[in-house]
């Protein structure tokens, strides 16, 4: 009898392969992913204590941006500082919303769930962007208030390089993290929760660590505090995990940690670079955690250049994609720097050249861009190449099998109906699937009569929509005198995808 690890080992495979048959051209399925960053008002809202109607505005066309450059996830920072852009949790309003802490937009709405809502709108993942530890972002006490957790629970934090931080040794502040992120996967419909890389502080000459009063508690067993600080980051990622996937088993778990795990020099697992580590400085041991099944995603920073000594793009993007063990790799891309005159970066195809390394490697499934503006600001020309060349068809984001193997079962009863503003389509929902599922969106196919039925073509895509509801939908993009015929697919929370539904045609006269 063939074994149920045999057959995910299988479908893994066949996913890989079909994925990269098309690397000289556009992929069907790819995470194109773009941050949207909070903290100091880097990318959204402009600037703190706009009116809701114009942060509203500034975040739809933000989207609609993206949307016509092909990005099909975004990771939208919701945590920056031990605060919220979203009311049901246990944290403050971030004061890079309204320029007060604690201080709820007037009239009332809610960024995160506004944020659902026009992603999903827009075939569009989220991905619920925290960052775990950083308390505060200066240490200028107006810009706290006085409820603020580092206020209320002083002993949970340390100051380090300007800033205050939760002190990761402290199974309370653990347990808090974990409350802090489980709030939001209960009450929104994220498609994801996302890290960054900040988890230890990035070090600071001749200044440790003020963290020895924890490791004197709780650091017994360990050899050195720093195999105790990786088992502290540890800990918070595998009870994550666990929480994660027990309340919604669709939401996917990714961690975008530093480019470098650990150099060769360092360790023979390591890779060829010869620059700052995650492991040793950042005590983030993210092979491990893509190794011991906790992430379903991970998503390097290697905003490097190729043939770079310290950090090579190539070698990097080798390197995890060889340690992913069947997870995704989703290459963070630094287009802030690509107007940099610098070696590398001088050449301003640099990033699409990195594109299309990363295209060539079957255990790549797509980009992160970092970050958001740089990419709405057509930074040497990225957006350009992507809305012409890389991203110029739809792409469905990859299948995650190891979470869910079941296909949707098709829509029915396709019809097509030739009217003046276009050709209207509707057809009916299909069966709940063999796993319990109903349907969550749909694929809209269009080919010129007499052409074969391809739906591994993204060329052939007209709509993806992740609203099952929404059973019509009227082609304007045709033309008169022709006759077209159209395919209708399902596609699950987890954007696996169904058979086609029936043919439909329809002729447009003059």
């Amino acid at each position: 009898m063939i074994s149920k690890q045999f057959l995910l080992f299988f479908f893994l495979c066949s996913f890989s392969i079909s994925v990269h048959s098309q690397i000289n051209s556009t992929p069907k399925r790819e995470f194109r992913g773009a941050w949207v960053a909070t903290v100091a008002n880097i990318d959204w809202p402009s600037k703190p204590g706009l009116s809701t109607q114009v942060q509203k505005a500034e975040l739809i066309r933000i989207l609609d941006d993206h949307q016509k450059t092909g990005i099909n996830a975004i990771m939208f920072q919701i945590r920056p500082a031990a605060d919220a852009f979203y009311g049901k949790g246990r944290e403050m309003w971030s004061r890079y919303l309204n320029g007060v802490q604690g201080q709820a937009p007037a009239p009332y709405y809610d960024p995160l769930e506004f944020a659902l809502t026009e992603a999903h709108k827009r075939g569009m993942e989220l991905h619920a962007w925290f960052n775990p530890y950083r308390a505060t972002f200066s240490l200028v006490d107006s810009h706290t208030s006085p409820k603020h957790i580092t206020k209320q629970k002083p002993g949970w934090f340390f100051t380090y390089g300007g800033k205050k931080l939760f002190n990761p040794g402290l199974p309370e502040v653990r347990s808090y993290i974990v409350q802090v992120v489980m709030d939001v996967v209960k009450n929104y419909d994220i498609d994801g929760v996302h890290f960054d890389d900040y988890f230890y502080p990035y070090p600071e000459a001749n200044r440790a660590i003020p963290d020895g009063e924890a490791f004197y508690r709780y650091g017994a067993g360990f050899k050195n505090v720093e195999d105790w600080r990786r088992n502290n980051v540890d800990t918070l990622i595998h009870v994550l995990s666990d929480s994660i996937h027990a309340a919604k088993k669709h939401v996917k778990f990714g961690i975008s940690p530093f480019g470098i795990w650990r150099n060769r020099s360092q360790d023979p697992n390591g890779s060829i670079s010869n620059g700052f580590d995650g492991y040793g400085k950042l005590y983030a041991d993210a092979r491990k955690w893509v190794q011991e099944g906790w992430l379903d995603y991970i998503n390097p920073q290697i905003y490097f250049p190729f043939g770079y000594a310290v950090a090579p793009y190539e070698k990097l993007v080798d390197w995890w994609t060889d340690n992913s063990f069947g997870k995704h790799v989703y290459i963070g891309q630094g287009v802030y720097r690509s107007m940099e005159n610098r070696p590398g970066w001088s050449d301003r195809r640099q990033i699409p050249n990195q594109i299309r390394y990363l295209r060539k490697n079957p255990n790549a499934q797509g980009s992160v861009f970092f970050s958001s503006k740089s990419v709405t600001n057509n930074m040497a020309g990225v957006k350009d190449s992507l809305r012409n060349n890389f991203y110029r068809y739809p792409a469905l984001q990859p299948q995650m099998l190891w979470l869910d193997v079941v296909s949707p079962n098709p829509p029915y009863e396709l019809t097509a109906k030739a009217m003046s503003q276009g050709v209207e389509l509707n057809w009916k929902e299909g069966t709940i699937s063999e796993d319990k599922e109903k349907a969550y969106g749909y694929v809209v196919y269009r080919f010129p009569k007499g052409r074969n039925i391809n739906i591994d073509n993204p060329a052939n895509i007209i709509n993806i929509s992740f609203d099952a509801k929404q059973t019509t939908f009227t082609d304007r993009d045709v033309s008169a005198n022709n006759s077209y015929i159209y395919v209708v697919t399902t596609i699950d929370r987890l954007k696996n995808e169904s058979s086609v539904s029936n043919v439909a045609e329809a002729r447009m006269l003059q």
